[in-house]
């Protein structure tokens, strides 16, 4: 059993995960909780830990400061983040601590508790296979043959490796593929290696492999090896899961038959990625003058593959940038996020289809780009500013359009008036402090916009069927909200 810590300083989330989640059929057991990063530590010197499930932002010592300290004193535990949208950036230096992956709050709904533990259990498995010495199973009983010399290394300079990036593709069938011409050797999940064993033997038969990968589903990837001879095997092993990890994820698109790599070619410096580049290309998109402007969408998706972000930052970010979209067009079009992204390919296609359904809306209306694109400016400074008073007056100046004619667009591109689309705003904003916050409903009130708490209970209730402390009580114990 994987034991379990799970630290959080609300008190009906840390119940609600502990109760709620099927730890068992993951072979999980939660063996212990707590509000702070201080009475996690001291579980930790009395008790065994697998794994540490943190909030992030808690008094006393904080989800990051844990994290510190377990990775220099529990190097053994695997940590996974919890946390809100807003802690974007913590979540960056989460990862950098070692967390194995984040799971956001807003996606904790039921029908997701499966999948955020099938996850985890897949990249503690992951990192267990990549801390070993090297082989660690063999397709269908394969064990690897004489293509190593004791001392030297590997003989031939030419292999191939087999790679799935969808997790669910199964690769057993790999094993009518080891013959005379050598064993295909499994080195790590979901990752084989084939190197000639005989002498006189250096091709793969790759025309007959490439039709029968040809009858698999997409989510393959075939690489030819270039610079074999004389490396250790648990050198290359090594070079693999780092070339899988950090460049096939942007290099496999599904119409390339075969991806070169050579494992002897001088390493290439990456691009890093600053914290102001990306607020400045995360600015951009936005701007929203990429839904109608083409070399700008091709410019940005660009920008972003050339960074080579690992996989769980580039979708952190992606999520920062749906978050803010979806406030903003969710009354215009239902966009939805994917659980992940195998390979860059989906990402580029899901930022392309998400595209193709905002244009789509928008031009149904007969505006010009111009006053399209002035609306979508209004909506982020509304989205922007919800702790503040707003008038449509006030943002049809900031946008060099009169009153009457921005009220009129206003409604006919949003989908509803200003001042309803307004509340809506707010209610929404105020939802989400309800449920991930232990924020006053004054509190709430004043930084939605509200002066008055009484105005803002009634509204809410307008618009939700009950008081914002109902609202609470009822999603914090799992009863159904009312559709409104």
């Amino acid at each position: 059993m994987i034991k379990v810590l799970v630290v959080d300083d609300d008190k009906l989330v840390r119940k609600g995960l502990i109760s709620a989640m099927p730890w068992s059929d993951f072979g999980m057991e939660v063996v212990g909780e707590a509000n702070n990063g201080e009475k996690a530590l001291d579980f930790l010197q009395s008790n065994a830990v697998d794994l540490l499930l943190t909030d992030l932002a808690m008094p006393v010592m904080s989800g990051i400061e844990l994290m510190r300290v377990v990775r220099k004193s529990y190097p053994h535990i695997h940590m996974v983040v919890l946390t809100l949208h807003q802690d974007f950036e913590y979540v960056q230096e989460a990862l950098r601590l070692g967390a194995i992956d984040y799971i956001a709050k807003v996606q904790l709904e039921k029908e997701r508790f499966e999948e955020v533990l099938e996850r985890i259990i897949h990249r503690i498995q992951q990192d267990h296979r990549q801390q070993g010495s090297g082989v660690q199973t063999h397709a269908d009983g394969i064990e690897p043959g004489d293509a190593v010399q004791e001392q030297g290394g590997y003989t031939a300079d030419r292999g191939y490796a087999f790679v799935t990036l969808d997790s669910e593709l199964d690769g057993s069938w790999l094993g009518k593929w080891s013959d005379a011409s050598g064993p295909i050797v499994e080195v790590d999940l979901n990752l084989w290696l084939w190197v000639a064993s005989n002498e006189g033997v250096s091709e793969f038969p790759l025309e007959a492999f490439k039709r029968q990968q040809a009858a698999q589903l997409e989510g393959w990837a075939l690489v030819e090896l270039e610079g074999l001879s004389g490396m250790q095997p648990k050198d290359v092993h090594r070079a693999l899961r780092e070339y899988r990890e950090k460049e096939l994820f942007y290099e496999y698109a599904p119409r390339h038959e075969l991806i070169r790599l050579s494992l002897n070619r001088d390493a290439e410096p990456k691009p890093a990625a600053s914290e102001e580049g990306l607020a400045d290309w995360k600015a951009q998109w936005l701007s929203y003058d990429w839904i109608h402007q083409e070399e700008q969408f091709v410019s940005l998706l660009e920008k972003l593959k050339r960074l080579r972000l690992p996989q769980a930052k580039l979708f952190g970010l992606v999520y920062s940038l749906f978050d803010d979209w979806n406030r903003v067009f969710h009354h215009v079009s239902e966009m939805r996020l994917p659980a992940s992204f195998h390979y860059w390919f989906q990402t580029a296609a899901w930022y392309e289809s998400v595209r193709d359904m905002i244009r789509g809306q928008m031009d149904k209306t007969s505006y010009s780009q111009e006053v399209i694109h002035s609306i979508m400016k209004a909506l982020t400074m509304i989205h922007e500013a919800l702790d503040q008073q707003l008038t449509a007056a006030d943002l049809a100046k900031r946008v060099s359009m009169s009153r009457s004619y921005f009220s009129q667009c206003f409604k006919d591109i949003a989908g509803k008036t200003f001042n309803d689309y307004l509340r809506q705003a707010r209610v929404d904003k105020a939802k989400q402090y309800l449920l991930h916050t232990n924020k006053t409903i004054i509190w709430i009130a004043e930084n939605t916009g509200y002066s008055d708490e009484k105005y803002f209970s009634r509204t809410f209730r307008e618009l939700t069927g009950m008081l914002p402390s109902e609202f609470r009580t009822a999603n914090r114990e799992g009863r159904p909200l009312s559709s409104k």
